[in-house]
């Protein structure tokens, strides 16, 4: 099933659509508290996509392919790599990715990205699928001068619009074996497995919820594979996930 925010008219609301369906079952509420179908439908056609969820924060992981870390001369974290995107840096599909006169080099990341379904804590990683709503594409946007420059990564990964998030979410993904593909004007820059991650989703989840509360709605962001680069005004990024979809956002700025 497919899970989405959307606006219609001047309305903001939530939906699921089913699989082979066109038609959005508007929801009462939210995907976390008594989501309850109104009876009411739309077309999908008729709507505008928004970000699929507004998280309380993004937990983010760094190197964790071992190809992309050797492009940047790294080698693999014996623990997960873990940096944080504040919630401002969501944007939904079709939004436009700025470009700030800060930097000169800004990289895209293509990644899959992991949406909490439940307050999880101490969860062990057999037990993580019963935490999880569900999958969505992710672009973990990076300035790449700034992440150079700093000893930290607070500018170069949590700035305004840095996490583009979509289409939707889909809850029957397999993460251990999906392809995550990235495209830059058409062209495959990115393509890879998740089953080439160092550290799986389960094995993610009980290590951050080991030290950290994940609420409903948090977004983890599971790490890119090979082949970042920069992105230029005018240019149009898709990440694909498999079984999940495409997330398309175009670039402007200076």
């Amino acid at each position: 099933m497919r899970l989405l925010r959307f606006r219609h008219g001047e309305r903001i609301s939530t939906g699921a659509v089913q699989p082979g369906s066109h038609t959005v079952q508007v929801i009462a509420g939210t995907f976390f508290e008594d989501p309850l179908p109104t009876g009411e439908e739309v077309s999908i056609d008729d709507v505008m996509l928004l970000a699929p969820v507004l998280p309380s924060k993004l937990v983010c992981v760094g190197k964790n392919y071992a190809a992309h870390a050797a492009e940047f001369g790294s080698e693999v974290p014996e623990e997960p790599l873990l940096f944080l995107k504040p919630s401002t840096a969501v944007i939904g599909p079709g939004d436009p990715i700025r470009l700030l006169p800060i930097n000169d080099r800004t990289d895209y990341e293509g990644e899959l990205a992991v949406v909490m379904g439940r307050l999880a804590r101490n969860v062990r990683a057999e037990d993580a699928s019963r935490f999880i709503l569900g999958f969505t594409c992710a672009n973990d946007v990076t300035l790449r001068d700034l992440q150079r420059a700093d000893d930290q990564w607070t500018r170069a990964k949590g700035f305004d619009g840095s996490c583009p998030l979509g289409p939707w979410i889909e809850t029957s993904v397999d993460p251990t074996d999906a392809f995550v593909e990235t495209r830059l004007n058409g062209e495959v820059v990115q393509r890879s497995s998740t089953s080439e991650m160092v550290f799986g989703v389960a094995e993610l989840i009980e290590y951050i919820t080991s030290f950290m509360t994940l609420l409903p709605g948090d977004v983890l962001l599971t790490g890119t594979p090979e082949g970042v680069g920069r992105v230029r005004s005018g240019d149009v990024v898709e990440v694909e996930v498999e079984g999940v979809g495409t997330l398309r956002n175009g670039v402007t700025g200076p």
